[in-house]
């Protein structure tokens, strides 16, 4: 047996023997429980993996491989998610074509997963661009379609002019895209939506049962948006049409109405109790009763609005709704009729108003809204009170008990400004200025208010959410083929399912174009093709989003080699939920939320039996590197929240001292901070590797790399193979069916032994796996410390058994540590199908325990003593000390305070 750790000696041999043995093939055995344990879909860059990827696949193979050897069915399976915009620009960039450059990648991806021995059963792998998976993305696809949940329409789209495809909100970050960095415009264009919103109420309620960090599942709650309140319609004073608009807002099923030859809009409130202090409405810039308002104003008015919907139009609506921006608007030169006191209140376009939420238009109280009242002092608009805050609510915000509501209104008549925050939060008191509203709560307020605009059929109550459809339209080449034709006359069907997949042809000029169309729509091969009926026809060329592919490649996973179908309903039932599901929590409001909702909707078709896919969702920290910086040159532009020119470590090295900004920033190929699985590997070892990552932080915290704590963990696997090279003349192979003795020295191996067991094991089911590395730490310092003193003649049967235990345990952690151990003490196969050690609660008690004695608070002694003894022993044994007996010389013992097993403190005076 090795006496140190020499990773080069046996970790290829255990890597080959378990690919040999095809160790991590699944298997489904019935009599066994099931587990399946997945990380996030990986897209195969042209960089490999780098060690901060290895940050959840390391230790989601930890709880995998312990989940095997506690007699469970496991299934933990790797596939790439190669379709999409990431892929298809490296192959631009690379001069190549998609498909065999990310075969490469993933070759590499693999290759480096096995390096560090992650338990992969790549008997289940595929990519999702090969045509057997994403002939199934087409046949869900045609299920949304037919249940309504699938469409097309126009739609003004964020477009990246470099990239030159149509971006989702979420891939927007100040106004710039994500990925390219180029300022998002606007194009009006036909898109393809998925009718998440129609899941809406059922995405958010299903969440309460989920185990998820909070923080992801707030995330998912606030883009869910779910509001209830009062849906009605304005009149437009002064203007009358004497016909029907017979137009539709965008994005919603609410048409701008003609009541009564009055132009009019409907507006959504959640705080119809302050409708009397409505004093201005606002529209989002795209309103589609902007037109007709115009018709009836000035030139000079006209000119201003359409510069500021031109304006808009370049903006993100995350960044339109950006608490932080200064507020901006333009006067419509119309005026609307509030229906609580017929007040005209002016109509305002604003761009924080946006035509995907509610309807486009809102109600203006700015004595009771942060974002009006901002508005309002602006542009010199009025504020009515109509809420009088009860006293805690105005006891929470003001700074003295004497806080007086009508001097706050007179501070405000004398300083608009200086309006209390206090005031425009009010959520709870009585209204005032508010006709014969006035005295209502406000709780009453809303219930009576909403009665009446339903009685006069003017409004109703509703429940809104700012979730909206998912848009799913890219016009690029490398993504799934939405199966539909368009006939002569545009009707649209769906492709036959004895005609799927709809592959992608194979061309050498792939790249996007300038006007927004798909490539695809240049190939005459493809484009040109018969509707189911027979006539001539064209097919879609837009292609699906990355994240449809992403949606339900954990099902396909239960059953990958099926080609009758994309799984089988048995099979599905059998392993779904995933019960751990591992990745970064950026993903929180994208793949997270549309996988729920593919998942619901296949649940509703009866294709699962699950209405969630992942049970269990947990976030791993990022992997952090000291990259450097350059400070700024005069005129040189700073990428957002950055304050320095990211550099090559070359350019740094040229670079003088004073200029150099040194940071920790997230490893990426970006950055050239990369430090790879091969590197770390070749200089370490792949357990030194595994054994760094999940001890150095909590599986959740941020790890700053460090060679000097790769060496402490080299320096750990050589301690257990030193500990157990020591005590190998001491093992017995048959230990379990020997005898244990009784004695104290026998007990105290034990009791750590059965200690390690259970805390290791709970440790790892919580993911707390820094303190996993951490117990068998102090276990093996236990042990070693031990045997240098102990007779050890006598105790071979709890020296074997701790030993056993000492290397199954680490098993999941090291595994090829784990097995070279583990043949060297003379077992056959590998530590992988060996039984997941148990503890005996009554082994894990102490013996004994280390008590504090206190005199006056102040530890004067400390007791070892039986854990069985009584607080009349404990007090006993802390007077008898001669320590103690110094400090109470001479003094009245006023009181004596024990806590069993921890601490006894004597008050004398």
């Amino acid at each position: 047996m090795f006496d140190r750790y020499e990773p080069k000696e046996f970790e290829a041999k255990w890597r080959d023997a378990w690919q040999e043995a095809d160790l991590f093939v699944t298997r489904e055995d019935p009599e066994r429980p099931k587990f399946f344990g997945l990380d996030f879909f990986p897209y195969p860059s042209g960089a490999g993996l780098s060690v901060g990827h290895c940050r959840n696949y390391i230790p989601t193979d930890v709880i995998c491989r312990m989940r095997y050897m506690q007699g469970y069915n496991v299934l933990h399976p790797m596939g790439f998610d190669s379709f999409g915009l990431p892929a298809e620009n490296e192959a631009i960039k690379r001069q190549r074509h998609p498909w065999p450059m990310i075969q490469e990648y993933g070759a590499t991806y693999r290759r480096q997963m096995d390096l560090v021995g992650v338990s992969y059963d790549w008997s289940r792998s595929f990519f999702s661009s090969e045509p057997s998976y994403y002939h199934w993305t087409q046949w869900i696809f045609k299920k949304l379609y037919e249940r309504g949940l699938a469409y097309r329409r126009n739609a003004a789209v964020n477009w990246d002019p470099i990239d030159k495809t149509v971006l989702a909100d979420e891939e927007i970050i100040g106004g710039r895209a994500e990925r390219s960095g180029a300022l998002v415009e606007k194009k009006l264009i036909p898109q393809w939506y998925f009718k998440i919103t129609e899941y809406a109420q059922r995405l958010l309620d299903d969440l309460d049962d989920l185990n998820w960090p909070e923080g992801i599942k707030n995330q998912q709650r606030n883009w869910i948006g779910r509001s209830e309140g009062v849906q009605f319609r304005m009149k437009v004073d002064g203007i009358s049409t004497g016909e029907s608009l017979g137009a539709t807002i965008p994005g919603s099923e609410i048409e701008v109405t003609n009541l009564d030859h009055d132009v009019s809009f409907e507006v959504f409130t959640t705080r119809v109790d302050t409708i009397f202090g409505m004093t201005f409405c606002v529209l989002a810039p795209e309103h589609a009763i902007v037109d007709t308002l115009l018709q009836h104003a000035s030139e000079e008015t006209v000119a201003a609005v359409r510069d500021y919907q031109a304006k808009a139009k370049e903006l993100s609506d995350i960044d339109r709704q950006a608490e932080s921006r200064e507020k901006t608007g333009v006067f419509t030169g119309s005026y609307a009729i509030n229906p609580a006191n017929g007040a005209k209140v002016p109509i305002y376009l604003a761009d924080y108003v946006l035509m995907g939420y509610g309807t486009g238009a809102i109600m203006a109280v700015p004595a009771h809204d942060q974002r009006d009242f901002e508005f309002a002092i602006k542009f010199g608009i009025s504020v009515v009170p109509v809420i009088q805050p009860d006293e805690p609510f105005l006891k929470k915000y003001s700074a003295s008990e004497s806080f007086n509501f009508n001097q706050e209104l007179a501070n405000y008549s004398a300083d608009p400004a200086a309006y209390s925050k206090s005031v425009y939060e009010a959520k709870d008191g009585v209204l005032m200025n508010s006709g014969e509203y006035s005295g209502l709560s406000v709780s009453e307020a809303q219930t009576k208010l909403g009665e009446w605009m339903e009685a006069l059929e003017i409004g109703q109550r509703k429940v809104n959410f700012r979730l909206r459809d998912w848009l799913i339209s890219r016009q690029r080449y490398w993504g799934c083929p939405i199966p539909v034709v368009h006939d002569r006359d545009g009707t649209m069907s769906l492709v036959p399912d004895d005609c799927l997949p709809v592959e992608l042809p194979d061309v050498e000029n792939y790249q996007p174009s300038d006007d927004g169309q798909s490539p695809l729509a240049r190939i005459p091969e493809f484009l040109n093709t018969t509707t189911p009926d027979g006539t001539l026809g064209l097919r879609e060329t837009d292609t699906m989003g990355g994240f449809a592919c992403s949606s339900w490649y954990f099902l396909r996973f239960c059953d990958p080699n099926n080609f009758e179908q994309p799984w089988d309903v048995e099979k599905a039932n059998y392993w779904m939920p995933v019960d751990c599901y591992v990745g970064g929590a950026e993903h929180a409001v994208m793949h997270l939320l549309y996988a729920r909702f593919w998942t619901k909707v296949l649940y509703d078709l009866g294709l699962v039996k699950s209405k969630e896919p992942f049970a269990r969702l947990q976030n791993q920290g990022q992997v952090l590197a000291m990259t450097p910086y350059r400070k700024p040159r005069e005129g040189e532009r700073l990428d957002i929240g950055e304050d320095g020119i990211l550099i090559s470590f070359e350019e740094a090295k040229q670079t003088p001292e004073d200029q150099l900004i040194w940071k920790w920033a997230r490893m990426s190929k970006s950055k050239g901070n990369v430090v790879t699985p091969d590197e770390a590997v070749e200089q370490y070892g792949a357990d030194a590797l595994r054994v760094y990552e999940l001890f150095v932080a909590p599986f959740d915290a941020d790890v700053q790399w460090s060679n000097e704590g790769m060496q402490g963990a080299v320096r750990f696997l050589s301690r257990i193979f030193k500990l157990v090279s020591d005590l190998q003349p001491h093992y017995d192979l048959e230990w379990s069916a020997g005898i244990m003795p009784d004695t104290p020295d026998a007990r105290k191996i034990r009791r750590w032994t059965h200690q390690t067991i259970q805390k290791v094991s709970d440790d790892i089911e919580k993911f707390s796996f820094n303190t996993a590395v951490s117990t068998l730490m102090i276990f093996v310092n236990n042990l070693s410390d031990f045997v240098k003193s102990a007779d050890l003649s006598g105790l071979r049967l709890p020296v074997s058994e701790a030993i056993d235990s000492l290397v199954l345990l680490l098993a999941p952690i090291a595994p090829h540590t784990a097995d070279e151990i583990w043949e060297s003490l003379g077992h056959k196969g590998f530590t992988y199908h060996a039984d997941w050690p148990t503890f005996e609660p009554e082994l894990t008690v102490e013996d004994s325990v280390t008590v504090a004695v206190q005199v006056n608070g102040k530890l004067r002694d400390t007791l070892e003593m039986s854990a069985s003894a009584s607080q009349d022993e404990m007090e006993s044994a802390a007077k008898s000390s001669e320590k103690i007996k110094v400090h109470l010389d001479g003094k009245e013992i006023v009181k004596v305070i024990v806590i069993p097993k921890k601490l006894v403190n004597i008050v004398v005076k």
